[in-house]
């Protein structure tokens, strides 16, 4: 699983989030208010050749040079900085150099199985259609999630002439040009039992860790195993031994996994990754704080916290993220009014809800940036982050979040239908973060991210507390006769945070919050 883990503060961005390019999130973590702040870099895939959802539509793993150098990476390297990045597991783009001299060349390509015809993964269990794809038997499909309205196919032309269905998970868009030709863009699925894919996850793997990777996120895994008959999401045991396959591949790198997955609480699937050793991602914790401010307990943070703790559960916790705030995950630790209850309020401080193809209880998360989805309230934002960096395991910050950045509906309307992310993922130029640096709201963040960075009580192997009484919060961390402590009040916002050594009787740190 890798042993390697930094588990210091993590600064999350697109490639273009701070600056023009690459090059200015560089600047951004070379400043002196920044540098000792952060110890690792989470930056998303638009890193890489993509065409669709900002990056997660995989042409090549290549560098972007629209946005990002090679020299870069060497700098983030020569700066100490490890990387976090991500691997699409189940997909590559229609413009990849697979699926391109798929369509060439056809049933002569190299590459023939290399994603999944439809057509051949349902034979003799559908009925051909007249638009010539197989319609699966009822029974066969009946337990499927579709991330989208219709079957997840996409009817491609080869240069012949004929065509083909191919299996399509997510997005697809088809244009037509003046002389009437087809240009698709979608993100096809690959066929994980073709030799040339598993030859195909052993180099990008290898690309990843010389970019500088220590974490990779294996995005979309659970879609990847595919059997006539069972699920298309998190079929067992297909995916775990998909996930068994990856390790061994990644092991001699050292690279440590952290597979991405969104699935309620009272499913456990959460546990399931964390007992086979993999790193989890916290998905519960940033719906927690929310309630836990709107209803003015920790209690269940706290139980949450603890479960983290007792269950020595490897985890990477965030507050918010490049896709939306997650409450799905919280069915079966907060009752469902209380879910219900928190999304209309994010809703009506501006959150967007995207119900999937209109059903309205299939919701998992809503768009909005953490700020505005806690009130735009500048010591709620402060002491969300004191108690994200006083979770047990490696804190993740989303840029956005750090400059207190609000809703941005003119970005939403810029993307168009299903550009509804966007409300969270402005980008700030070099001036723009030069001024906010200025704002107390994050100075005070960059405070505790320092103290989270360089103080030696919180270690992985550190000994952790977490208590609730009503609206109070307490955390203490010990290690090696230091002591980091938490004190809070979720009803005034009200916080201390004190660092001491207490055999030599010396208080070393305190923040007012």
């Amino acid at each position: 699983m890798g042993n390697t883990v930094n588990w210091g503060p993590m600064l999350n961005a697109y490639p273009d989030s701070l600056g023009a390019s690459l090059g200015g999130a560089v600047n951004f973590l070379r400043r002196s208010e920044v540098h000792d702040a952060f110890s690792s870099f989470y930056i998303l895939p638009s890193l890489f050749h993509s065409d669709l959802d900002r990056g997660f539509s995989i042409i090549d793993y290549g560098i972007n040079g629209e946005i990002a150098e090679e020299k870069d990476l060497e700098a983030l390297r020569t700066m100490g900085i490890s990387l976090k990045l991500d691997f699409i597991l189940n997909h590559l783009s229609v413009q990849s150099p697979q699926f391109q001299d798929l369509l060439k060349n056809g049933e002569r390509s190299q590459y023939r199985d290399f994603f999944i015809d439809w057509n051949r993964f349902w034979q003799g269990h559908g009925t051909m259609t007249e638009e010539g794809y197989l319609q699966p038997d009822a029974k066969l499909i009946g337990n499927m999630f579709f991330r989208k309205p219709g079957l997840p196919l996409l009817l491609v032309e080869f240069s012949d002439g004929t065509k083909k269905p191919y299996w399509n998970t997510f997005y697809q868009q088809i244009d037509v040009d003046e002389a009437g030709k087809k240009h698709y863009l979608g993100q096809m699925d690959l066929n994980i039992k073709s030799l040339q894919v598993q030859k195909f996850y052993r180099q990008t793997l290898e690309t990843l860790a010389s970019y500088g990777a220590d974490i990779v996120r294996l995005d979309a895994f659970a879609y990847a195993p595919k059997e006539v008959g069972a699920r298309n999401f998190l079929n067992v045991p297909g995916t775990w031994e998909l996930l068994q396959q990856i390790t061994e591949m990644a092991e001699p790198y050292g690279i440590t996994l952290l597979p991405e997955i969104h699935a309620s609480y009272e499913e456990g699937i959460y546990r399931a990754i964390a007992q086979k050793g993999y790193l989890v991602y916290d998905f519960f914790l940033p719906g927690l704080i929310l309630d836990a401010f709107e209803e003015g307990s920790a209690e269940m943070l706290v139980q949450w916290a603890n479960e983290v703790i007792e269950s020595e559960m490897r985890t990477v916790n965030m507050l918010g993220c490049h896709d939306g705030i997650p409450l799905l995950d919280l069915q079966g630790l907060l009752p469902e009014e209380r879910i219900q209850a928190l999304i209309q309020k994010l809703v009506m401080r501006g959150g967007f809800v995207k119900d999937l193809h209109g059903a309205k209880n299939v919701y998992y998360q809503v768009n909005a940036t953490y700020y505005s989805a806690l009130g735009e309230d500048d010591k709620k934002l402060v002491l969300a982050r004191a108690i994200q960096l006083f979770m047990p395991g490696k804190p993740q910050v989303w840029y956005l979040d750090l400059f207190a950045g609000k809703n941005d509906y003119a970005a939403m309307e810029r993307a168009g239908t299903g550009g509804h992310k966007e409300i969270n993922r402005t980008n700030l130029s070099e001036w723009e973060v030069e001024k906010r640096l200025q704002m107390p709201v994050v100075q005070k963040q960059l405070q505790l991210l320092r103290l989270r960075a360089g103080c030696k009580a919180f270690h992985p192997e550190a000994e952790i507390l977490a208590k609730a009484e009503g609206s109070k919060l307490f955390f203490c961390w010990r290690y090696a006769g230091q002591e980091a402590r938490l004190e809070a009040d979720l009803q005034s916002c009200s916080f201390r945070v004190v660092i001491e050594e207490p055999a030599e009787k010396r208080e070393l740190f305190v923040i007012d919050g």
